[in-house]
């Protein structure tokens, strides 16, 4: 079987080096962050290391087969008819069920590269004891069409080099992490119709990507977080979702190399993490990792040297929130941190 972020055999080494640095064995300082240059016209940002669509879907109907646990559903499909995937694994229904998105925007992709890792890594025998008290959910590449670039508008003024570009929109130009009311493309009702009205769903992280420039307290950060900011949740939700994010930064932000910021996000509930909790009472929690695959803004592009910490940086968020979703750690979150949490900014 594949490695699981090689797009291709010829790329086995850029990658290889990458995932080395999600085993235990990564260590490094919060100075890391800053070691992935973002694009300033003189890197190649290259598409060819990152999986394609036709990769995935290999993946996954691999890891289907090979693993007892999961089971592959196709939930819909995109404007341009690729299978939209969710990766289950319910050991029974009356367990608490987290649900991980990534890929709303097609040209953040490391978080389909960890989430693939994650996947492969559940099918772990050690894993079989974790899974009998949590449900959880993945949808690896959500706007596949995004993600390979085949869409309905130019992409001429697009950075990266490779054998295709990364687009934030779907193949109509719409952000879909804005239709979470509107339910307009057929990504969206998808998720909408056949995961979040289907199942009993308590927790759930979207995974992005941001800008490359942010700082908190001098330094660049790896990533932001944030829980649903719109009016329509009660404040009991929003403490729930602090306890996710609580997880998450003590995981990450202790590790030395990531560092955490406050995201600043909106309250509009036609984004997904207010959406979500909005409408079926889900303690949800945005992360933004740094940089993007690809973009027509050079500031939002990240140098691949930084792909190895920032997949590291996903898998490390999936495992302890699973972990602690399992066990119910989760539940005793300490949320104090949220009320220091410097919000990021370019010059801070």
């Amino acid at each position: 079987m594949r490695s699981i972020a090689i797009a291709r055999s010829a790329c086995t080494a850029a990658l290889a080096g990458a995932l080395l640095l999600t085993g235990t064995l990564f260590t490094g300082n919060a100075a890391a962050v800053g070691e992935g240059p973002d694009y300033q016209g003189n890197e190649t940002i290259r598409t060819s290391i990152l999986s394609t669509y036709d990769d995935v879907v290999d993946f996954l109907e691999t890891q289907d087969a090979r693993q007892e646990a999961m089971e592959l559903e196709v939930i819909g499909q995109t404007v341009k008819g690729r299978d939209i995937h969710l990766v289950k694994y319910v050991s029974d229904p009356g367990n608490p069920t987290i649900l991980y998105l990534a890929q709303q925007h097609g040209n953040e992709q490391l978080t389909t590269e960890a989430m693939l890792h994650t996947i492969k890594s559940l099918g772990s025998p050690s894993k079989e004891a974790l899974l009998k008290d949590v449900n959880v959910l993945f949808i690896p590449m959500f706007n596949a069409d995004g993600a390979m670039g085949d869409v309905n508008f130019p992409l001429d003024d697009y950075l990266a080099a490779g054998e295709r570009h990364l687009t934030r929109y779907n193949a109509n130009e719409v952000d879909l992490n804005r239709d979470h009311v509107a339910k307009a493309q057929p990504e969206t009702r998808a998720l909408h119709e056949n995961v979040l009205g289907v199942y009993d769903i308590d927790y759930a992280i979207d995974l992005h990507h941001q800008g490359t420039r942010s700082r908190v307290n001098g330094n660049l950060v790896s990533g932001s977080i944030l829980y649903p900011t719109t009016p329509d949740v009660s404040p009991e939700l929003v403490e729930r979702s602090k306890k996710l994010g609580a997880v998450v930064y003590r995981n990450v932000d202790r590790t030395g190399w990531g560092h955490i910021g406050l995201y600043n996000g909106g309250s509009a509930n036609t984004i997904g993490r207010n959406g979500m909790a909005a409408e079926y009472g889900i303690a949800t929690l945005l992360f933004e990792m740094r940089g993007m695959s690809d973009h027509e803004y050079a500031p939002y592009v990240l140098g691949q040297k930084s792909n190895g910490y920032l997949i590291h940086q996903s898998v490390v968020t999936m495992e302890a929130t699973i972990a602690a979703v399992a066990d119910g750690s989760v539940s005793e979150a300490d949320t104090s941190f949220w009320d220091t949490l410097p919000q990021q900014c370019d010059t801070c």
